[in-house]
């Protein structure tokens, strides 16, 4: 199986040691297409070590999310990159679980919270204590479908 992780990168790094837990936890299910989210070397200013520039990051990205089986995005920290990602996984309706946590004191958009459907597109509330739990309850629920 072939998995996206959606984090932040330009919006903002402070989760990065749990993204790094959820990339982590997600090899377990398959191949991680975007381990590098979960990079403490990976910066807010991206990938700019890249020659080829932001075009070939968005490609890149797209491809990887065409080819994946499933998308899971962490959604706490906001940031513009994965909300663009999402609309393009709604658009593909790629089997989607969007992790958010309600202690950070952020408010999750309307734009994801609201695109909640139960076959393709999920958002679950969370602590990072559930996360694995959470991870094993969605992809258990993918072997039945």
């Amino acid at each position: 199986m072939k998995v996206y992780f959606c984090g932040s990168i330009r919006g903002g790094r402070d989760d990065v040691e749990l993204y790094r837990k959820i990339v982590e936890k997600l090899r377990s299910y398959g191949t991680v297409l975007t381990e590098h989210v979960g990079r403490a070397q990976l910066t807010h200013r991206g990938e700019d070590a890249s020659a080829a520039g932001d075009k070939f990051i968005h490609d890149r990205d797209v491809d990887w999310l065409r080819q994946s089986d499933v998308v899971v995005a962490e959604v706490t920290q906001p940031s513009l990159g994965v909300g663009y990602e999402l609309g393009r996984v709604v658009d593909m309706k790629k089997k989607t679980l969007c992790l958010f946590r309600p202690s950070s004191g952020h408010v999750l958009s309307a734009m994801i919270r609201g695109a909640e459907d139960s076959e393709w597109f999920v958002v679950r509330d969370y602590s990072e204590d559930e996360m694995e739990n959470v991870l094993e309850e969605f992809f258990t629920s993918l072997k039945r479908t």
